[in-house]
């Protein structure tokens, strides 16, 4: 099959020529159309179920909403993990499904299992929504509208215009409107108004319920045709509410307007928006599942731009929370690096091959990478900064096979085969190995596609670019290189063989200089004391893996980056109204405005469980429930500041600690990845009263004892009270009333009773309709002394209810069917929270709990644990296919072994470079880096082994000590110069250094460079460590076996000539 492939293409040389032209221009074509974005899309299909139920309480929530929910959404296939949070006038009910299920599938059964559960659900609780959300669902950006002169209907109105014009574009879901207060019909009323006129509140509910409905009064057929009736009964304005008649007395009626005003007007504030210390409005546009994130940005600025001339002047209108610029600026110096690693890469090359294969072995790189983006293109995946690192790390591999084949042709062609003889004989010969090589790169690559959950999902762009670029390269190689060498032979370095370059085989050790002369003696040393060497590099690998484990120096889920974004969480305790929570945190955001090196600033401030668009979700679970209010910071670009964001965020943390009565919890927004603090403990029962002195005793043994924490939170209910009206049920029944009664009375001192709702004609949504008595009679005193309506005559509510205060209750959290409670944590700089979670898990194990609660680590640490768990699995079972493909190659078990060998000092080096750099093991990039080194290392050995056994069959007579020798100077310069192409191009990034070539800058300790530090350095310390080695260690090994066989031979032949002696002494000495 070879043979005829490359027949195939030497024949048709035009035609291969031309497809790699048509490769590159379909490339570029493809470069220009694919989306461009920062991070990579996880669509996870994840499903938020919200059920609305007026004056529901927490625990009701969670009993009558959630649990017949959870039940029907349990029994679905590939659920991974439900949550549910009970609070006040809602639920909300949470599913996550296996990264694997199809999310269009998912949300059938999703809205399936909820419609199975409606039955179940009260008959007074709003149709359940829901709604489909990412794993880490945020805004694009935030659009502000602000103004000190513009009425709040104006500022509303202007919002909601803008909002229509934004959900028209294609890759937006929704717009949420935030910061404002929405419009209501309200109809205030006097108690001693309502006592003069003999008026009851139940007159005033029957009266407004009965005269706003919809009454389809039919048509009349009146012989000749059809006449259609109609009544009018709906509420239209404020003003036909005002003459509605409640009772007569004679000829005089009272009506609507004699006891109570009517006016439209806004609910009770429930939280603000603030936008670079201003007051505001705001938009948070969110786009599609799989929408590209910069693009839509650049839409949605489009639309603003031309919404800006038809807006009010009075009205400023200015954009926050864009992260596309950084997007962008990350991007674009990733590419940079590409372009500075591919002139480096060049720069070692070029000048260590002849021009004709520099031209051959320069084209291989825009073949391959535009091969690959032709790939990812098709199959709908984006050009993300994982794709981008994934080209970096497959530059240097990916010209390994054009090194080999055009350095075999070059040779061939010294000794006087022509150029498409030495091209074809060299791709003929090479054809095996290449392939090996690859396809056992592959193979290490290949499992980290079937990483699960969130981590996978973001991680796949990585060995999902390298693969598609090796194959690029593979193909380029063993189909493009002969007929490119070919047709260049003629023209480039065309020249008359005078002088025929001796056979490899037949060069002459002792007659080397130099630095070959040296490596010479090396190996031959090496390969005489075959097992001193053996035992010796054991020795050093185990002394590296000892000094690691002494010098325990911990893991860390991802690499921590300078931070550009961080959220400030306010947090404070006591029965705080809006107003108040709003003072509170106003102080926060005026510290944070006034720090050097803060660009922008977004807060949203709230007194209850209302959350802000991108926030931190607390129906996920986790949330501390004393938070009032998050501010989300963006520094100004590290060129445009002194100081790095650590530095800014210690500043932050010190001016927050001055402002009394609260505390601050600065967090980096960490992306897709790092959710949540790194202390996530987790505690779950089927009994609740359980949880509370068990999570008390945690945290004060975390507050106590456990020195490295800060920003400590939990889910426990904060202290403070609410009344609860305990209803006396027989004394109730024996003035003629019910729960429903006093319920109706308590909502009038509180938001009201919703009576319906009237849409306007200058309004786009309806509004409610709600009844409250006047603010100067809504207190906890005015209900003890209401009187309502009995078969008794007006009586005090207080004949039959008892008002008591209580504990407050706060949103009661569930996961899986369990309630839970959450204990979270940040650790100091300088501590790792692996070190801290043994530590604390140590203490939880000698403690004797019960039982019936369960204590688990969750968040990052679970996702960590996850990770380390299948990078072992994928790397196992990378080493099982490689060694497959192995043995399939050299038909010899022992040679595989040699071969795999070399993984074992690539993982060495990489824990040798933990130690040098002081570095702890990161459970992503590290590992990532060790299956990826397994990959490249072996191609060394590859080349060494089947070199030496082709030596083999060419010079059977040779001392296999000489043979060995000569085959490491044979692939000496190939194995450097590819290990050198690998290495060179992440050095930068393992020095911590960013050059761009595109954009002319060179940043030290920058974000960029700073994520992908641990990758680059696991590779750049595991296969320099692991090549230098094998140079030596595998020639050594592969005459290990002869000499085991020698060695026995000899002590055989000693033992012979022992053995008579030893016969007859035995004799003697015991005689017959």
């Amino acid at each position: 099959m070879k043979d005829k492939l490359i027949e195939i293409a030497m024949e048709r040389k035009r035609s291969m020529i031309l497809i790699m032209l048509g490769i590159i221009v379909f490339g570029v074509v493809a470069r220009l159309s694919i989306p461009t974005e920062s991070e990579p899309r996880v669509e996870i299909p994840y499903f938020v179920i919200t059920v609305v139920h007026e004056g529901i309480s927490p625990e009701d929530a969670t009993r009558l909403l959630i649990r017949p929910i959870e039940l029907e959404l349990k029994a679905l296939d590939n659920v991974k993990e439900i949550t549910g949070t009970g609070a006040e006038h809602m639920a909300y009910i949470s599913v996550e499904f296996d990264a694997s299920m199809d999310i269009d599938v998912a949300m059938a059964d999703v809205r399936e299992a909820v419609d199975r559960a409606k039955p179940e659900l009260p008959i007074s609780a709003e149709e359940p929504v829901v709604a489909e959300t990412a794993s880490t669902d945020f805004p694009i950006v935030q659009i502000n509208l602000v103004s000190e002169k513009a009425s709040e209907r104006l500022i509303l109105e202007t919002a909601r215009g803008l909002r229509d014009q934004i959900e028209t574009l294609p890759g937006i879901r929704s717009v949420v409107i935030q910061g404002h207060r929405d419009e209501v019909l309200e109809i205030t009323v006097e108690p001693a108004r309502l006592l003069a006129n003999g008026v009851t509140v139940e007159q005033l509910v029957v009266a407004l319920t009965r005269n706003n409905q919809l009454i389809p009064a039919g048509s009349l057929d009146a012989g000749k045709g059809s006449i259609a009736l109609k009544i009018p009964s709906i509420v239209e304005e404020a003003n036909d509410l005002i003459d509605l008649p409640l009772y007569t007395d004679g000829e005089t009626v009272v009506t609507l307007g004699d006891v109570a005003t009517v006016r439209r007007t806004f609910k009770d504030r429930t939280h603000y928006v603030r936008a670079n210390g201003k007051q505001s409005v705001s938009l948070f546009p969110y786009r599609q599942v799989g929408a590209n994130s910069i693009d839509t940005t650049r839409a949605v600025r489009a639309v603003i731009e031309g919404f800006r001339s038809n807006m009010p002047d009075d009205i400023e209108l200015f954009i926050t929370r864009d992260a596309s610029a950084f997007d962008m600026q990350q991007v674009t110096e990733l590419e940079g690096n590409i372009v500075t690693a591919l002139f480096l890469v060049l720069a070692v090359v070029l000048p260590s091959i002849g021009l004709r294969s520099s031209v051959i072995v320069a084209a291989s790189i825009p073949v391959s990478f535009l091969f690959a983006l032709i790939f990812l293109w098709l199959f709908g995946h984006s050009f993300n900064f994982m794709v981008m690192f994934g080209m970096l790390m497959a530059l240097g591999m990916l010209i390994d096979g054009a090194i080999i084949v055009t350095e075999d042709a070059e040779r061939r062609m010294s000794v006087g085969a022509s150029g498409e003889r030495g091209y074809a004989e060299a791709a003929r010969r090479m054809f095996a190995p290449v392939t090996a090589s690859t396809a056992t790169t592959l193979a290490a690559f290949l499992p980290l596609l079937f990483w699960p959950g969130v981590p996978g999902e973001y991680m796949r762009y990585l060995p999902l670019t390298v693969l598609a670029v090796l194959i690029g390269s593979l193909v380029y190689t063993l189909i493009f290189v002969p007929s490119l060498g070919a047709t260049l032979s003629r023209h480039i370095g065309e020249r008359e063989v005078t002088t025929r370059a001796i056979s490899p085989w037949d060069r002459d050790i002792d007659q080397l200089t130099g630095f070959s002369r040296w490596y010479a003696k090396l190996i031959s040393s090496a390969a005489r004391h075959t097992f001193f060497t053996l035992v010796a590099i054991l020795l050093v690998v185990y002394g590296i893996f000892s000094l690691y484990n002494i010098r325990d120096l911990g893991v860390i889920f991802f690499n921590e980056n300078d931070p550009v974004y961080s959220q400030a969480f306010v947090r404070a305790r006591g029965n705080l109204n809006i107003e108040e929570a709003h003072a509170l945190v106003q102080e926060v955001e005026q510290e944070i405005v006034e720090t050097d090196g803060v660009k922008e600033v977004s807060t949203f401030i709230s007194s209850g469980f209302e959350r802000g668009e991108g926030q931190r979700q607390t129906y996920r679970g986790g949330s501390a429930a004393d938070v009032i209010g998050t501010i989300w910071v963006e520094l100004h670009e590290a060129n445009q500041r002194t100081r790095n964001g650590i530095e800014i965020g210690e500043e932050i943390r010190a001016k927050a600690a001055q402002v009394g009565g609260i505390i601050v919890d600065l967090k980096p927004f960490e992306g897709q990845l790092l959710a949540g603090k790194p202390i996530f403990i987790q505690f779950s029962a089927r009994d609740r009263d359980k949880l509370a002195p068990i999570v008390e005793a945690v945290r004060a043994h975390l507050i106590e004892d456990v020195s490295g924490l800060r920003n400590l939170e939990d889910t426990l209910p904060l202290p403070g009270f609410e009344w609860q009206l305990d209803v006396d049920r027989a004394k109730a029944a024996l003035f003629g009333v019910d729960v429903t009664t006093v319920g109706l009375a308590a909502q009038l001192i509180t938001d009201g009773a919703k009576l319906g709702e009237y849409r306007p004609n200058d309004a786009d949504e309806a509004l409610d309709i709600r009844l409250r008595f006047s603010a100067a009679s809504r207190s906890i005193d005015q209900l003890d002394e209401l009187q309502i309506a009995t078969n008794n005559g007006l009586v005090p509510i207080s004949n039959f209810v008892t008002r008591k205060a209580v504990k407050r209750q706060d949103a009661i959290q569930r996961r899986d069917q369990r309630d839970i409670h959450v204990i979270q944590a940040d650790v100091i700089p300088g501590v790792l929270a692996d070190a801290k979670i043994s530590e604390i898990q140590d203490w939880l194990d000698e403690q004797s709990f019960d039982r019936s609660v369960d204590i688990r680590f969750r968040g990052t640490a679970e996702d960590q644990a996850e990770s380390i768990a299948f990078v072992t699995k994928a790397f196992s079972f990378a080493l099982l296919l490689m060694f497959v493909l192995l043995v399939t190659q050299y038909n010899s078990i022992y040679q595989s072994f040699i071969t795999i060998f070399a993984i074992v000092l690539s993982t060495a080096g990489v824990f040798l470079g933990l130690v040098i750099t002081h570095s702890p093991f990161s459970a992503i990039l590290s590992g990532v880096g060790i299956i990826a080194l397994a990959g490249i290392v072996v191609n060394n050995s590859i080349v060494l082994i089947d070199t030496f056994n082709q030596g083999r069959k060419e010079r059977p007579d040779f001392d296999l000590v000489r043979l060995v020798t000569l085959t490491g100077l044979q692939r000496l310069r190939p194995v450097v110069l590819t290990t050198v192409t690998t290495m060179i191009g992440l050095l930068p990034l393992a020095s911590h250094q960013s050059i761009d070539f595109i954009n002319r800058t060179w940043t030290t300790g920058g974000n960029l460079s700073s994520y992908w530090v641990p990758l680059a350095q696991a590779i750049a310390f595991g296969l320099s460590f692991a090549t230098i080695l094998t140079l030596v260690v595998t020639p050594a090994l592969l005459i290990l076996p002869v000499a085991a066989v020698e060695t026995s031979m000899k002590w055989l032949a000693r033992l012979r000539r022992v053995l008579p002696t030893r016969t007859t002494s035995r004799s003697e000495v015991f005689p017959d």
